[in-house]
């Protein structure tokens, strides 16, 4: 048998191919390196029996319909593939034969729902339902993303062999695959030990799926064959939890502000406005226009009016919105921004867009919501 990662671009493609009888598979083939994969098989003299997408791309056109085309190949994915050219449908429990090299299905809907992970040999091909090492797996908050159904699937691959070696469908920062033994200890998405705490936890992290994702969604679904069906960004971390920022964001550190500080903060400026209405308010002019400050809360506007409840007065800028809201935002650039959210890690995500972006005092309130209600102080809902 013959295993090989075939590209060093972030987008990872696999060969899979029996030496013997010469048959081939690729998984997860992407369409601008279809010239280059051609010219591979032709010269190992390889006959591609099938094509494999572990799910439905939103990061890059795939060449599974281009090789079905050309090769006449069989091209699979699960049977809830919303994908109109794929002419082997396979479910839980199936194997794939390629010559005598046998590949084992297992249906793993989170990242989407029809995710699989494809298991030959001591060898775990996992899409995205986990990537390496601190990258986690998958984000959740693209079209037909489940975080209750990903936590599932974590716990079906965690039934395998931990000696597995994982390959995922995405690897942006060079981290080497390692068995499942290594990611147990290393990887944040297989630290939970309750779907509760999982389904929160990404619940925390999530950013909301860039418009361009969604447009490589309904190229892939209607068989695209034209690398140019949708403008994508060069190996943007996009499929990653927090992926579509760039890469420096996160790297930046943020400032915590306590409950405690910043309700002495508010209650200062309820004062300041008793005492000089037309001084000291929030929102209140600062030097050449700008705003003193702000208190932005990064939550969807239906968790405002969830059991944590909501700061008064405060801004609401979904997360996945912000990077958009930037320009409407800049009065505050001089002034101090307070980012909150439920927890913490999505305004803490918050808070680097704004410092990348020239905000000069911004700071995250520290356990989020959840540390203001454990404090007992007043919300509104």
């Amino acid at each position: 048998m013959i295993l090989e990662s075939l590209h060093t671009q972030a987008c990872k493609t696999y060969l899979v191919a029996d030496k013997e009888g010469g048959f081939a598979a690729l998984i997860d083939p992407a369409l601008d390196r279809f010239d280059e994969d051609m010219k591979m098989l032709k010269w190992r003299k390889f006959t591609l029996t099938h094509v494999i997408d572990t799910h439905t791309h939103a990061d890059h056109i795939s060449a599974c319909a281009a090789w079905k085309d050309v090769k006449k190949c069989a091209y699979v994915m699960h049977e809830s593939s919303k994908c109109g050219c794929v002419n082997e449908l396979v479910s839980d429990g199936d194997i794939i034969k390629v010559g005598d090299v046998k590949i084992y299905v297992y249906h793993t809907p989170g990242h989407t729902g029809d995710s699989l992970c494809l298991k030959v040999g001591d060898n775990l091909f996992t899409g995205d339902l986990l990537f390496l090492d601190d990258a986690g797996g998958g984000r959740d908050d693209l079209p037909g993303g489940d975080a209750r159904k990903h936590y599932d699937s974590l716990q079906k691959i965690l039934s395998l062999p931990h000696t597995v070696m994982v390959y995922p469908a995405h690897e942006y920062r060079n981290r080497k695959p390692s068995t499942l033994t290594h990611q147990c200890h290393t990887n944040p998405h297989l630290k939970h030990k309750t779907k509760q705490s999982f389904v929160q936890y990404i619940e925390d992290l999530r950013l909301g799926p860039a418009e361009w994702m969604k447009d490589v969604l309904a190229a892939n679904q209607s068989c695209a064959t034209d690398p140019g069906a949708a403008w994508i960004p060069v190996d943007l971390p996009a499929c990653e939890i927090k992926g579509t920022m760039e890469e420096n964001v996160n790297t930046i550190t943020v400032i915590p502000i306590s409950p405690d500080i910043l309700k002495r903060m508010l209650d200062l400026n309820k004062n300041t406005v008793k005492a000089n209405p037309e001084k000291g308010s929030k929102g209140s002019k600062g030097s050449k226009g700008s705003e003193k400050w702000l208190i932005l809360d990064v939550r969807e506007p239906e968790e405002l009016k969830g059991p944590e409840g909501h700061l008064e007065g405060v801004k609401n800028v979904p997360i996945g919105r912000l990077t958009h809201e930037l320009e409407a935002l800049e009065k505050y650039k001089e002034g101090t921004v307070v980012v909150v959210c439920r927890s913490g890690s999505r305004a803490a995500t918050g808070a680097r867009i704004l410092m990348s972006s020239g905000f000069k005092n911004v700071k995250v309130l520290e356990g989020g919501m959840v540390g203001w209600n454990k404090a007992n102080f007043p919300v509104r809902v």
